[in-house]
């Protein structure tokens, strides 16, 4: 499926585009204490900067729907950048295997980057820790308010046993790095909502839906961390609303963690590495450890791995394997089955991204550098893979093979994929394949 997205730079029309955004227009926060409205260029009253009504703001995505073989299992089914770097007003569809596309400078790594700002905010991370330099995140032109405040606006939707939760969340730039705003909404009920509502303090006033006694409960939480991902700690699930309100935190919770962001290092990826845990690191660097692990824990997965990599690499190839050195260091190497191995240390880049994210795609989170929610069964989760450039210094076969292992692994359920490569036009022939053609 190809979805055509509009850059915020060109006039044409687009099924994800919106009309062009004065660039007088200021993309900032609202004024404390005052009703969520802002006014337009025009005069008119436009929605808060903080964070846009579910239902208003980001069009929907139009056009064939892909069914999800697993909706059992929580993942984001979309991805809003409301007010993000180059992007204003966008709504991208995530599928179980997912390609931003095109030129340079068209915002594929700026949709990744929100992306796994978000994972990481649900994983309980602090706002500066996710953020460390926010002001690159401000629209370019977005003009500061009356209290100089500049900010920038995200949100995606998860899909799962609870149906469509979407997520909704504002933060601030500048003076100072806060969140401002966030709304958590199932089915047209809004389940949590927070404001800004004393800059003096670091806290939002938040209120989440009861249903009991009294409709709402509200308190304070710390503008530093997602509310979201707070919750089951604040929530008592006495009522029927608090449970709902739980079971879609919970469901955005767990599709948000599980995500591994990957770009193969093939510099770091040449050298000896100790041994360690086992887990393979965002750049790869430690391959050789990996295997060292993963070769005697499951053949099966290995044998896979072994065949991927004889497609993809020159040469014959009987297995991929770690030897230890003198010093008890550990390097990669390829067995061609006929004399001496071929150390790691002289592939060509292509083959060594190659390598890494093939081995990315066979393993899965028990293998991989991430955090997954350890009180959801593994039968239940979902390993979301982000990878920028994913097209990068492999050649055409060697994507296309990529491509193939990743449309069989995310068929699974298993696993999910978003990737960004500068053309996707061979993606095409491949079935299960979602193209967001991000057009300039």
């Amino acid at each position: 499926m190809t979805v055509s997205a509009q850059s915020p730079q060109s006039s044409g029309s687009s099924r994800f585009s919106t009309p062009p955004v004065s660039s007088r227009s200021s993309e900032s926060v609202p004024p404390q204490g005052r009703s969520p409205e802002a006014t337009s260029p025009r005069g008119r009253p436009e929605p808060s900067a903080a964070v846009a009504p579910p239902s208003s703001r980001t069009p929907e995505p139009t056009g064939p729907v892909r069914i999800e073989a697993h909706p059992d299992r929580p993942h984001l089914t979309e991805l809003r950048l409301s007010a993000f770097a180059t992007h204003r007003g966008a709504g991208f569809p995530l599928g179980s295997l997912t390609l931003f596309t095109g030129p340079s400078g068209c915002g594929k790594t700026s949709a990744l980057r929100a992306y796994e700002a978000l994972a990481r905010l649900g994983a309980g991370s602090a706002v500066g820790e996710v953020f460390p330099d926010p002001v690159a995140c401000v629209p370019e032109r977005a003009r500061p308010d009356a209290q100089r405040r500049r900010g920038f606006r995200i949100g995606c939707t998860a899909d799962g046993p609870e149906g469509p939760v979407r997520l909704d969340v504002a933060v601030q730039a500048e003076p100072e790095l806060r969140i401002v705003g966030e709304r958590l909404t199932s089915g047209g009920l809004v389940l949590l909502e927070t404001a800004l509502r004393d800059p003096s303090r670091r806290s939002v006033q938040a209120a989440w839906h009861t249903a009991g006694s009294s409709p709402v409960t509200r308190a304070p939480l710390p503008d530093d961390r997602l509310g979201t991902a707070l919750l089951p700690l604040r929530v008592a699930g006495k009522t029927d609303g608090q449970r709902q309100v739980l079971a879609a935190a919970e469901q955005m919770v767990v599709a948000l963690r599980s995500v591994f962001a990957c770009d193969p290092a093939p510099e770091r990826m040449r050298a000896a590495v100790p041994i360690g845990d086992g887990r393979l690191l965002r750049d790869c660097g430690n391959l050789a450890d990996v295997l060292w692990r993963t070769r005697s824990e499951c053949g099966r997965r290995h044998g896979q791995l072994v065949t991927a990599v004889r497609t993809g690499c020159a040469g014959p190839v009987v297995d991929i394997l770690a030897e230890p050195l003198a010093d008890g260091m550990l390097r990669a190497v390829l067995d061609r089955g006929d004399g001496p191995r071929t150390g790691f240390e002289r592939l060509g880049d292509g083959e060594l991204r190659y390598a890494a994210l093939a081995l990315v795609l066979l393993t899965g989170p028990g293998v991989l550098e991430v955090d997954p929610p350890g009180e959801v069964p593994a039968a239940m989760q979902t390993l979301t893979v982000l990878a920028d450039g994913l097209d990068r210094g492999v050649d055409v076969r060697q994507r296309a093979e990529l491509l193939r292992l990743a449309a069989r692994m995310c068929e699974r359920g298993h696993i999910r994929l978003v990737g960004a490569v500068s053309d996707a036009s061979w993606a095409s022939r491949i079935d299960g394949v979602t193209v967001v053609d991000l057009e300039p």
